[in-house]
Protein backbone atom coordinates (compact mmCIF):
# COMPACT_ATOMS: atom_id res chain seq x y z
CA UNK A 1 0.00 0.00 0.00
CA UNK A 2 1.21 3.90 -0.58
CA UNK A 3 0.88 5.25 2.70
CA UNK A 4 0.88 8.46 0.90
CA UNK A 5 -3.17 7.95 0.25
CA UNK A 6 -3.09 5.98 4.00
CA UNK A 7 -6.45 6.69 5.91
CA UNK A 8 -6.35 4.77 9.47
CA UNK A 9 -9.12 3.19 10.26
CA UNK A 10 -11.09 5.45 12.63
CA UNK A 11 -11.26 7.99 9.46
CA UNK A 12 -11.89 5.94 6.78
CA UNK A 13 -14.65 3.98 9.19
CA UNK A 14 -16.48 7.69 9.89
CA UNK A 15 -15.95 8.75 5.95
CA UNK A 16 -17.79 5.20 4.96
CA UNK A 17 -20.42 5.87 7.57
CA UNK A 18 -21.27 9.84 6.16
CA UNK A 19 -21.36 8.25 2.82
CA UNK A 20 -23.91 5.69 3.67
CA UNK A 21 -26.27 8.23 5.46
CA UNK A 22 -25.84 10.36 2.31
CA UNK A 23 -28.18 8.75 0.60
CA UNK A 24 -30.76 8.37 3.51
CA UNK A 25 -31.36 12.63 3.33
CA UNK A 26 -32.19 15.32 1.00
CA UNK A 27 -28.78 16.18 0.94
CA UNK A 28 -26.89 17.77 -1.76
CA UNK A 29 -25.54 15.75 -4.58
CA UNK A 30 -21.72 16.19 -3.56
CA UNK A 31 -19.37 14.67 -5.86
CA UNK A 32 -16.65 14.06 -3.45
CA UNK A 33 -17.56 11.92 0.10
CA UNK A 34 -20.02 13.97 2.28
CA UNK A 35 -18.81 14.47 5.93
CA UNK A 36 -20.97 17.07 6.80
CA UNK A 37 -22.18 16.69 11.17
CA UNK A 38 -18.51 14.87 11.78
CA UNK A 39 -17.14 16.13 15.40
CA UNK A 40 -13.65 16.61 14.51
CA UNK A 41 -11.25 18.89 12.09
CA UNK A 42 -13.22 21.98 14.20
CA UNK A 43 -10.14 24.48 14.38
CA UNK A 44 -6.71 24.78 14.20
CA UNK A 45 -3.79 27.52 15.50
CA UNK A 46 -1.06 28.02 13.50
CA UNK A 47 1.32 30.58 11.65
CA UNK A 48 0.93 31.45 8.19
CA UNK A 49 3.74 31.86 6.16
CA UNK A 50 4.16 36.01 6.71
CA UNK A 51 3.91 35.20 10.48
CA UNK A 52 0.60 35.75 11.57
CA UNK A 53 -1.14 33.62 13.63
CA UNK A 54 -4.36 32.17 12.15
CA UNK A 55 -7.42 30.10 12.96
CA UNK A 56 -10.58 28.98 11.05
CA UNK A 57 -12.67 31.43 12.12
CA UNK A 58 -10.21 33.82 9.93
CA UNK A 59 -11.64 32.43 6.95
CA UNK A 60 -15.66 32.73 7.75
CA UNK A 61 -17.27 33.29 4.61
CA UNK A 62 -15.09 31.61 2.29
CA UNK A 63 -15.25 27.89 1.66
CA UNK A 64 -11.91 26.53 2.99
CA UNK A 65 -9.96 23.92 1.80
CA UNK A 66 -7.38 23.08 3.70
CA UNK A 67 -4.37 19.83 2.71
CA UNK A 68 -1.49 18.37 4.95
CA UNK A 69 2.06 18.10 3.37
CA UNK A 70 5.37 19.29 2.81
CA UNK A 71 7.95 21.46 0.81
CA UNK A 72 9.99 18.47 -0.28
CA UNK A 73 7.15 15.83 -0.81
CA UNK A 74 7.83 14.64 -4.73
CA UNK A 75 4.46 13.54 -6.26
CA UNK A 76 1.36 14.32 -4.51
CA UNK A 77 1.84 17.32 -2.85
CA UNK A 78 2.38 19.54 -5.90
CA UNK A 79 0.40 17.63 -7.83
CA UNK A 80 -2.34 19.01 -5.47
CA UNK A 81 -1.53 22.63 -5.22
CA UNK A 82 -1.83 22.42 -9.13
CA UNK A 83 -5.02 20.69 -8.91
CA UNK A 84 -6.05 23.67 -6.65
CA UNK A 85 -4.79 26.24 -8.94
CA UNK A 86 -6.40 24.92 -12.16
CA UNK A 87 -10.14 24.43 -9.54
CA UNK A 88 -9.60 28.66 -8.73
CA UNK A 89 -9.13 29.06 -12.46
CA UNK A 90 -12.16 26.83 -13.18
CA UNK A 91 -14.68 29.26 -10.98
CA UNK A 92 -13.59 32.59 -12.26
CA UNK A 93 -12.36 35.30 -10.41
CA UNK A 94 -15.50 36.29 -8.48
CA UNK A 95 -15.78 33.04 -6.90
CA UNK A 96 -12.14 32.33 -6.74
CA UNK A 97 -12.14 35.09 -4.65
CA UNK A 98 -14.82 33.46 -2.07
CA UNK A 99 -12.36 30.39 -1.75
CA UNK A 100 -9.21 30.39 0.47
CA UNK A 101 -6.70 27.11 0.16
CA UNK A 102 -4.77 26.43 2.86
CA UNK A 103 -1.19 23.95 3.10
CA UNK A 104 -0.68 23.12 6.20
CA UNK A 105 3.23 21.45 6.71
CA UNK A 106 3.74 18.14 8.41
CA UNK A 107 7.12 18.81 8.28
CA UNK A 108 8.50 21.93 10.29
CA UNK A 109 11.92 20.85 11.09
CA UNK A 110 12.43 21.79 7.41
CA UNK A 111 9.48 23.97 6.29
CA UNK A 112 10.23 27.03 7.58
CA UNK A 113 8.14 30.05 7.33
CA UNK A 114 10.56 31.85 4.56
CA UNK A 115 10.15 28.52 2.66
CA UNK A 116 6.65 28.25 2.99
CA UNK A 117 6.14 32.00 1.51
CA UNK A 118 8.27 30.40 -1.08
CA UNK A 119 6.45 27.55 -1.85
CA UNK A 120 2.87 27.45 -1.21
CA UNK A 121 2.13 31.16 -3.19
CA UNK A 122 4.12 29.72 -6.01
CA UNK A 123 1.09 27.87 -7.33
CA UNK A 124 -1.64 30.88 -6.49
CA UNK A 125 -0.92 34.06 -4.97
CA UNK A 126 -3.83 33.55 -2.99
CA UNK A 127 -2.85 30.60 -1.54
CA UNK A 128 -1.95 30.71 2.15
CA UNK A 129 1.08 28.28 4.05
CA UNK A 130 0.78 27.49 8.02
CA UNK A 131 2.76 26.37 10.16
CA UNK A 132 3.53 25.26 13.65
CA UNK A 133 6.54 23.81 16.21
CA UNK A 134 6.13 19.84 16.07
CA UNK A 135 3.87 19.86 19.24
CA UNK A 136 1.35 22.17 17.50
CA UNK A 137 1.58 19.97 13.80
CA UNK A 138 1.35 16.54 15.82
CA UNK A 139 -1.71 18.57 17.70
CA UNK A 140 -3.36 19.45 14.46
CA UNK A 141 -2.77 16.62 12.44
CA UNK A 142 -3.86 14.02 15.64
CA UNK A 143 -7.50 16.83 15.89
CA UNK A 144 -7.89 16.22 11.98
CA UNK A 145 -7.06 12.20 12.00
CA UNK A 146 -4.32 13.12 9.66
CA UNK A 147 -1.50 10.33 9.74
CA UNK A 148 1.94 11.43 9.08
CA UNK A 149 5.42 9.96 9.42
CA UNK A 150 8.89 10.19 8.69
CA UNK A 151 11.02 7.64 6.38
CA UNK A 152 14.87 7.96 6.70
CA UNK A 153 16.62 8.26 3.95
CA UNK A 154 20.42 8.00 3.42
CA UNK A 155 21.51 11.41 5.37
CA UNK A 156 19.73 12.68 8.31
CA UNK A 157 18.30 15.32 6.09
CA UNK A 158 17.00 13.77 3.47
CA UNK A 159 13.76 12.00 5.01
CA UNK A 160 10.78 11.26 3.39
CA UNK A 161 7.17 12.16 4.83
CA UNK A 162 4.30 9.25 4.36
CA UNK A 163 0.73 11.20 5.13
CA UNK A 164 -2.92 10.89 4.15
CA UNK A 165 -3.43 12.18 0.71
CA UNK A 166 -6.72 14.30 1.36
CA UNK A 167 -8.25 17.72 1.51
CA UNK A 168 -11.00 18.76 4.20
CA UNK A 169 -13.67 21.46 2.67
CA UNK A 170 -15.52 23.86 5.13
CA UNK A 171 -18.24 25.80 3.63
CA UNK A 172 -18.91 29.78 4.20
CA UNK A 173 -20.08 29.33 7.60
CA UNK A 174 -16.99 27.52 8.64
CA UNK A 175 -18.92 23.99 8.53
CA UNK A 176 -16.78 20.30 7.83
CA UNK A 177 -18.59 19.39 4.64
CA UNK A 178 -16.23 17.04 2.50
CA UNK A 179 -13.27 15.28 2.26
CA UNK A 180 -11.41 14.93 -1.06
CA UNK A 181 -9.36 12.32 -2.10
CA UNK A 182 -6.71 13.65 -4.48
CA UNK A 183 -5.41 11.96 -7.24
CA UNK A 184 -2.55 9.51 -7.86
CA UNK A 185 -0.85 9.08 -10.88
CA UNK A 186 -3.07 6.31 -12.26
CA UNK A 187 -6.22 8.25 -11.69
CA UNK A 188 -7.81 11.03 -13.93
CA UNK A 189 -6.90 14.05 -12.60
CA UNK A 190 -9.67 16.31 -15.06
CA UNK A 191 -12.48 14.54 -13.29
CA UNK A 192 -10.96 14.83 -10.23
CA UNK A 193 -11.08 18.52 -10.80
CA UNK A 194 -14.33 18.99 -12.64
CA UNK A 195 -15.62 17.05 -8.93
CA UNK A 196 -14.55 19.68 -6.74
CA UNK A 197 -15.21 22.65 -8.76
CA UNK A 198 -18.86 21.25 -9.02
CA UNK A 199 -18.76 20.81 -5.02
CA UNK A 200 -17.22 24.09 -4.55
CA UNK A 201 -19.96 26.09 -6.26
CA UNK A 202 -22.52 23.99 -4.57
CA UNK A 203 -21.21 25.25 -1.24
CA UNK A 204 -20.95 28.54 -2.59
CA UNK A 205 -24.53 28.94 -3.63
CA UNK A 206 -25.13 27.67 0.09
CA UNK A 207 -26.10 24.17 -0.12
Amino acid sequence: MNRRHFLHVPLAAALLASGLLAGCDDKPAFKNTDVTGLEYAKDFHLTDHTGRPRSLADFKGKVVSIFFGYTQCPDVCPTTMVEMHTVMQKLGPADAARVQVLFVTIDPERDTQALLAQYVPAFDPSFIGLRGDLDATAKTAKDYKVFYQKVPGKTPGSYTMDHTAGSYVYDPQGKLRLFVRHPGPNDDAAASIERLTSDIKLLLAGN
